[in-house]
């Protein structure tokens, strides 16, 4: 562990993020990285494309924010993969404090529309990188948790998971996402192992600033990336966290209860009252 992360709150944690290169998984990284966390950031990028970031400069800048950052790279399609990046974290460090899933597939072409005129393998992406693939990651990381009778899992969501939101296939991932939160939550409760549903708000992603039309999102206003990594660091901190286990939680909210900024200053609206 740096010197630079002593002191901080989460000194001496370790968390993975999936698909941290850009986007959510790479403003959680920076907030559990600011937090002092040692965090491994997975994902595919090693090169930058169409779309800023890689799991390399999310990892740098985790270490300049007073964290640890380690990158790895993992196609989170791929099991073995998946499998290797947690038998790495517990060879070199012994612990896992921190899982976020937040690996996910954006299908290429149209995203918008009725479900009979979309791509019946939008449903098998989108499920396969982004539920199922966060099955497979918490399967990895439970016996670890277990055995140290500690541990949080974030699995990252979205008000999709309630409203309709971009597509059939993506609210049906969603909603099947916060039930995978509410049962694995009840499972591994007696062992002392969190698990919750985050739902961000609009966020300000690299990917909304070129292809705002694609997504349906206005890039102006909305919330920082990092401000849901704040939001995960503040319940990895939270003695009475396994109070709030199964449940799905909005960052916005969890700014105002645990009294968190955004990287402005502001503290965002939630978007529960709009829906």
């Amino acid at each position: 562990m740096s010197s630079a992360s002593a002191g901080k709150p989460l000194d001496g944690h370790v968390a993975i993020v999936t698909g941290a290169s850009r986007g959510v998984g790479k403003g959680i990284a920076l907030g559990l990285g600011e937090a002092g966390a040692t965090v491994y950031v997975t994902g595919r990028s090693l090169k930058a494309g169409r779309i800023p970031g890689t799991i390399g400069e999310t990892a740098e800048e985790v270490t300049a924010l007073g964290g640890k950052g380690i990158a790895v790279q993992c196609d989170h399609s791929d099991d073995a993969q998946t499998k290797a990046v947690f038998e790495r974290v517990s060879k070199e460090t012994g612990r896992l404090d921190i899982l976020v899933n937040n690996a996910f597939a954006i299908p290429d072409g149209r995203l918008h529309g009725s479900f009979w005129e979309l791509p019946i393998s939008q449903w098998d992406l989108i499920h396969d990188v982004g539920l199922r693939s966060h099955y497979v990651a918490s399967v990895f990381a439970a016996p670890t948790m277990i055995a140290a009778k500690k541990g949080l899992i974030v699995n990252v969501s979205s008000f999709g998971a309630k409203v309709y939101a971009i597509s059939v296939a993506y609210g049906t991932g969603k909603a099947a996402l916060d039930r995978m939160t509410r049962d694995m939550g009840r499972e591994l409760s007696s062992h002392g192992v969190a698990v919750v549903s985050i739902w961000p708000g609009v966020v300000k992603t690299e990917r909304l600033a070129i292809e705002p039309e694609r997504l349906g999102y206005d890039p102006k206003g909305g919330e920082s990336a990092q401000l849901s990594g704040r939001a995960v660091a503040a319940l990895a901190t939270d003695p009475k966290l396994i109070e709030r286990t199964g449940q799905a939680l909005v960052v916005a909210e969890l700014a105002a209860q645990y009294g968190f900024t955004d990287i402005d200053g502001s503290v965002p609206a939630s978007l529960r009252a709009k829906r």
